[in-house]
């Protein structure tokens, strides 16, 4: 599967901002879709993950402000941004596996497809 991600941008402090992760083919009942996110001089670090059952989790530090969702019919995810913060600045990156397991999901390493990446910068 390919993937293409999109709708980073400058918002202010306290905006928002949706991201879309568009697949190449069907998502539904195959595969997980994670989101991730690399700031400058730091880790790669989960974010969000929908799995094919539709089921969603989230970092800790993140529930509340950030929601993912799926839209069945244009096989794209998505991540709506709220109440977003200078720290939420990075680059965000979606990422798909077909056979990742519930206790491995917020781990990078564990997906074999990834976007190449939509840059958020969120201004003070």
């Amino acid at each position: 599967v390919q993937l293409q991600a999109s709708g980073g941008g400058l918002v202010q402090a306290g905006g928002s901002l949706r991201l879309s992760c568009a697949a190449s083919e069907r998502i539904q009942n195959r595969y997980t879709i994670g989101w991730f996110r690399q700031a400058p001089g730091k880790e790669r670090e989960f974010v969000a993950a929908i799995r094919y059952s539709a089921a969603t989790y989230y970092a800790d530090s993140l529930k509340g402000r950030f929601t993912v969702s799926r839209d069945n019919a244009k096989n794209t995810v998505y991540l709506q941004m709220n109440g977003l913060k200078p720290e939420d600045t990075a680059v965000y990156y979606c990422a798909a596996d077909s056979r990742i397991i519930l206790s491995s999901i917020s781990e990078p390493n564990e997906y074999d497809y990834w976007g190449q990446g939509t840059l958020v910068t969120v201004s003070s």
